[in-house]
């Protein structure tokens, strides 16, 4: 588990082909735009959330993000004690986020 920057971030998206996208935030918050290709479970709901997550690859990197990096990086410790193998936080969430957007 570890938090890149905005660059190293989208450095090592670009050349890891078992990479999943994870965004966290809200539904009112995805309004706003997504990252593309993100799947969206939102941290907020609590059990729900986890439930979700149990549901994904554990063998898959996980690139997960939401508004400011808080909430995603809280995520990314959840996913360690749910067994999966690597999550990578986005320092600086969606709101410092200047690559594309959908």
């Amino acid at each position: 588990m570890a938090d890149l920057s905005q660059q190293d971030w989208e450095e090592q998206l670009e050349k890891d082909s078992n990479a999943i996208i994870l965004d966290v935030r809200t539904e009112e918050e995805i309004e706003e735009g997504i990252i593309p290709n993100s799947i969206n479970i939102d941290i907020y709901k609590g059990q729900e959330f986890v439930e979700e997550l149990e549901k994904l690859d554990k063998t898959k990197n996980y690139y997960v993000y939401c508004r400011s990096g808080n909430r995603s990086g809280q995520a990314c410790a959840i996913m360690k004690n749910l067994g999966f193998d690597t999550a990578y936080n986005l320092q600086g969430g969606f709101m410092n986020w200047e690559g594309e957007t959908a």
